[in-house]
């Protein structure tokens, strides 16, 4: 007899883990390195392949690191925001340009802009798989010690900014 309930339960017991899943709002996942220090590495510079840049790069301010790619639908909706952003010269955003072409990432931001003050080149996921990268654009603030203090994953929306990064740096910046 129970054998004929067993179906039913399986069948509720996933839905029920289903409606627990669709409670949760993606874009803040959270992220195993919060308050770690930012990954060690060594990649070029997207504009200078002899450039190379370290952690080192995350180090000795406040800074936002934007992960992007020219492949990334998402990120065409979030530049705007990285380009209006920016025109508040404090703030230092770093860019990881990930999984692309270094010729490709080079034209779509010259088409769109190019908000970034230094951006890392990790075509292979060198960096972005010790971050815990899971899609683009993903978001981090990384504290003057280079620890990890905050990670938003999706597009930043100028609500985003305004009720979270903002406060997020200027307490970063009476520490």
């Amino acid at each position: 007899m129970m054998r004929g309930f067993l179906p039913i339960i399986i069948f509720i017991g996933l839905g029920i883990a289903l409606a627990i899943s669709l409670t949760k709002d993606p874009r803040r996942l959270e992220a195993a390195l919060i308050d770690q220090p930012f990954p060690e590495f060594s990649l070029s510079s997207l504009d200078d392949p002899d450039a190379i840049l370290t952690e080192q790069t995350v180090k000795g301010q406040i800074s936002v690191v934007n992960v992007f790619g020219s492949w990334c639908v998402t990120c065409n909706v979030e530049h705007p925001i990285l380009m209006d952003i920016t025109k508040d010269e404090s703030i230092r955003l770093v860019g990881l340009n990930w999984r692309d072409g270094r010729e490709k990432a080079r034209d779509w931001l010259d088409k769109r802009g190019d908000p970034y003050d230094v951006i890392v080149f990790d075509p292979d996921s060198e960096l972005a798989i010790p971050l815990g990268v899971s899609g683009a654009p993903e978001t981090f603030v990384t504290d003057e010690t280079g620890r990890i203090r905050y990670k938003h994953s999706g597009a930043i929306s100028f609500e985003d900014w305004e009720k979270t990064f903002l406060p997020l740096l200027k307490k970063l910046e009476a520490e």
